[in-house]
């Protein structure tokens, strides 16, 4: 009598959209993905960012979210996009950063899958999470920790 494996589950697709990609949504990634990796379910997440305009297309973090994760032993390696059509299908889950962004996202996103998309900080009272690119390093420091907290409260409800 054969035995048949358990089909491999897919990774579940992550997807953290800002403005332009390079200061809280590639921080929101690269925490969560450490985070995820931490707590030994680094195969079950597919993490990825995006922005809702493409400004800053093909270039790296804001040097400040890079030192800020630097800091704190998280690597910040992402590219900046902006977000594309196929990304409604393809993620599971798409994190806004704010509230602006989460009414850009279900504006372009199809109906029926609307529900993919959500707050980053819906789980801690709401709110947005501040945009640092016109302050100084205190500011992305600021994000960085309010990240911490709200990528911690995805992986444990995601990773469930």
């Amino acid at each position: 009598m054969s035995r048949s494996r358990p089909e491999s589950v897919p990774p579940k697709r992550v997807l953290f959209v800002c403005s332009g990609n390079i200061c809280r949504s590639p921080l929101g990634e690269a925490i969560f993905r450490q985070q995820a990796e931490e707590a030994g379910l680094g195969e079950r997440f597919f993490v990825d960012s995006a922005g809702t305009h493409g400004w800053h297309e093909g270039e790296p973090a804001d040097p400040r979210a890079r030192r800020v994760g630097q800091r704190h032993g998280v690597k910040v390696t992402s590219l900046a996009r902006p977000v594309v059509d196929g990304d409604f299908p393809a993620f599971d889950v798409i994190v806004a950063m704010d509230r602006g962004h989460f009414r850009e996202l279900r504006a372009r996103c199809p109906p029926a899958l609307r529900e993919r998309i959500r707050l980053m900080r819906e789980g801690d009272g709401g709110g947005d999470v501040p945009d640092p690119y016109y302050d100084g390093e205190e500011a992305f420091e600021h994000v960085y920790e309010m990240l911490v907290g709200c990528c911690q409260r995805l992986l444990d409800d995601l990773g469930k």
